[in-house]
């Protein structure tokens, strides 16, 4: 059965964070933990604001609340700051150099290491084609040619260049075939193997709760329900709202 903390030192810990779009709050006192080595996600319908917590703990947008990373609180985190204290975020819109080659765009995930004086991205680079095998035969081809699929892979692989603690990944099946969300999701899965703690925002209920160890359900900016993801994928609620045949949402379930 998994639980919440596979360890018992969070790398992320948010409590009571808000956020407010001038006189409209979108998020409200939303408390969310990831433990080391652990996939944790955030599912709910489009609106409820998984996305405006991503841009939140990643210094995107302004914040109340407490947001401790890797054991450090960060106030009024900036995003410069959170990258160089090994956390990155790839967006959904994945915001790739379209007229940059695929190694060039890898190349740049690694801006941060370089600055602090770390040359060790040619080995990063290395790893990264291991894992993206499809990389590497489009290393020479300009990042706007590539498929969807490819495209994703690619926003990964660039956030792995800095060699993050915290891989915060938001939505990434989005748009993308069935086949190729599998092997996305079969990625994320192998990342956690291999150390780095994930959080994953996906309207893609299904796969998500298969993949993670604990989840969070965030409808209208809160915190609506939570536990060990194999519990919350069996409960009767949230298998009528995101699982079920009939659930409201089960359109957006395009396994």
């Amino acid at each position: 059965m998994a639980t919440k903390n596979l360890s018992d030192r969070p790398v992320l810990r948010v409590e009571g964070l808000c956020v407010s779009y001038g006189k409209v709050e979108a998020l409200t006192d939303a408390s969310i933990t990831v433990g080391e080595g652990q996939i944790v996600t955030v599912i709910g319908p489009n609106g409820a604001g998984k996305t405006t917590m991503l841009s939140a703990i990643m210094g995107l947008l302004p914040s109340r609340g407490r947001i401790e990373f890797d054991s450090v609180a960060m106030v009024a985190p900036e995003v410069e700051t959170m990258v160089a204290s090994g956390m990155n975020l790839v967006p959904e819109k994945r915001e790739l150099f379209g007229e940059m080659s695929v190694e060039d765009n890898l190349v740049l995930g690694a801006f941060q290491r370089y600055r602090m004086g770390l040359r060790d991205h040619a080995q990063t680079m290395e790893e990264i084609f291991a894992l993206f095998p499809r990389l590497r035969e489009r290393r020479t081809q300009m990042a706007g040619t590539l498929s969807g699929g490819e495209r994703q892979m690619l926003a990964v692989g660039r956030a792995l260049m800095a060699k993050p603690k915290l891989l915060m990944l938001d939505e990434p099946s989005l748009g993308l075939a069935p086949l190729i969300t599998r092997e996305i999701f079969r990625i994320v899965t192998q990342l956690r193997s291999r150390g780095v703690s994930i959080l994953l925002v996906e309207q893609n209920a299904r796969a998500a709760l298969q993949v993670a160890d604990y989840a969070y359900v965030l409808e209208t900016g809160g915190i609506a329900m939570e536990g060990p993801a194999s519990e919350l994928a069996g409960d009767r609620r949230v298998i009528d709202a995101y699982l079920g045949v009939g659930g409201k949402h089960q359109e957006m379930l395009a396994t």
